[in-house]
């Protein structure tokens, strides 16, 4: 009686099936990967158009306390976090790029290419908040 109950197969998959399904589904990710990569960069530029916006609302109370724009991001109080080319999480550069009485433009540059296809994203805003994105990723 007891040979009898070693000797029964379990039903189960083979190796080599498992093998098979593994390679479809890495055909099946490598076809929808460049498919989906316009959806990463456009879900990683909200990040751009985010910091954008916080810095904006930091320059209008500076304008409003002082009658001016700032030129500076540490007067403001605006924190840039740390990069992801400094082991941080942040993806863009926030930068101040002009900055007068009546007057200023940020914008945020991507320090990472998205994509892979040389080109970096770039955001722009000014003191109406109008937010343009200069280049595409």
């Amino acid at each position: 009686m007891k040979n009898t109950l070693l000797k029964k197969k379990l039903p189960a998959f083979t190796l080599n099936e498992l093998l098979v399904v593994l390679v479809i589904i890495g055909i099946l990710v490598l076809i929808a990967l460049p498919n989906l990569m316009p959806l990463i960069s456009k879900a990683k530029s909200v990040e751009a158009q985010t910091n954008l916006g916080h810095l904006h609302s930091l320059e209008k109370t500076h304008f409003y306390m002082y009658s001016k724009y700032s030129s500076s991001i540490e007067e403001i109080g605006f924190e840039q976090e740390k990069l992801v080319t400094d082991n941080g999480t942040a993806n863009y550069l926030i930068e101040i790029v002009e900055a007068n009485a009546t007057e200023f433009k940020a914008k945020a540059t991507a320090v990472v290419d998205f994509d892979g296809d040389g080109v970096f994203n770039v955001w722009e805003i000014d003191q109406n908040k109008k937010l343009i994105e200069l280049v595409k990723d």
